[in-house]
């Protein structure tokens, strides 16, 4: 009996890794097709030294659009003086909405972070895909082991 439920389970495991796998591999190609429909790209010359390296780079994975986010808050948090959009819409509200100049900090900060938080879901439905490519490895060498395991002891 539990020959059969090893074999059984190795059998399912096995044929659920590659299942996983292939749908981490395509989760990465709908990321890397989304992101590249954007056209968005590093500008060539000017970054911050931690991201001197995507220099002229366009974006395309998880990571590149995590540290074009990191761009993006660096400037939105020199045009806002670091304060967030929260802060800027209360100090509009404070000042009654007749302030031009907070008027239009308080959109600057309102798409900076917005265009941050879509750049980092793409972020994290990258690492989501990572992670769903080795649980799917995993699963599949799981499923080997059992049946090794069913092989023994038959």
């Amino acid at each position: 009996m539990i020959t059969v439920l090893l074999t059984a389970a190795g059998v399912v495991l096995l044929a659920a890794g590659p299942v996983m796998v292939a749908q981490g591999l395509l989760g990465r190609h709908n990321v890397t097709r989304e992101l590249t429909h954007q056209k968005i790209a590093f500008p060539p010359a000017g970054l911050p030294a931690p991201l001197a390296r995507y220099a002229d780079a366009p974006v395309r994975t998880g990571i590149q659009a995590r540290a074009y986010s990191d761009l993006i808050a660096g400037h939105v948090a020199k045009a806002t003086g670091g304060r967030t959009y929260a802060e800027i819409a209360q100090e509009c509200m404070t000042a009654g909405r007749d302030d031009a100049r907070l008027e239009r900090l308080r959109q600057t900060a309102f798409m900076g972070e917005t265009l941050r938080g879509a750049l980092l879901g793409a972020y994290q439905a990258w690492q989501v895909t990572a992670l769903v490519i080795c649980l799917g490895a995993l699963v599949a060498l799981v499923g080997l082991v059992f049946l090794a395991l069913a092989a023994h002891l038959g």
